[in-house]
């Protein structure tokens, strides 16, 4: 992600979460958090699609992932996930978890079918409505670890 695409990805934000992330809190995470690393994904030279992830002590911790709606299944979730995936493997991370809403099922059948297991509930983690978040862990397997 470049500072020219952040239009692109606010707008993205907020077509996405009920609580999207501000300006600030993106530049910031772009120009300040050195364990930070944001992905786009691209259709026609606009982002339609990104991901964040937080890289410390070998696990990599995604902090969000959106697609714009008018692009959602055709894969590119699954290719943002497999992106960060190997770019936090390729920066020492053997393991990643995320947190995904407690309803938000279809996020989950997608994380599961990349390996993601749930392995604990954190209650009331989301602020705007209360809800439950489902923690989710994977292993990293790459041929470097077999």
């Amino acid at each position: 992600m470049r500072l020219q695409d952040l239009g692109y990805v606010l707008r993205l934000d907020r077509l996405s979460f009920p609580t999207p992330w501000t300006k600030s809190a993106f530049l910031s995470e772009l120009l300040e958090n050195e364990r930070a690393y944001y992905l786009v994904a691209k259709w026609g030279g606009r982002p339609v699609g990104y991901i964040g992830v937080w890289i410390i002590a070998q696990e990599g911790h995604i902090t969000n992932i959106a697609v714009h709606p008018d692009f959602r299944r055709r894969g590119i979730g699954t290719r943002l996930l497999k992106a960060i995936e190997a770019l936090t493997a390729e920066r020492g991370g053997l393991r990643m978890t995320l947190e995904v809403r407690k309803s938000n099922l279809g996020a989950q059948r997608l994380y599961q079918r990349l390996g993601f297991r749930p392995a604990g509930i954190r209650p009331g983690y989301y602020k705007d409505n209360n809800e439950d978040a489902v923690v989710m862990w994977k292993r990293i397997d790459g041929p470097e670890r077999a």
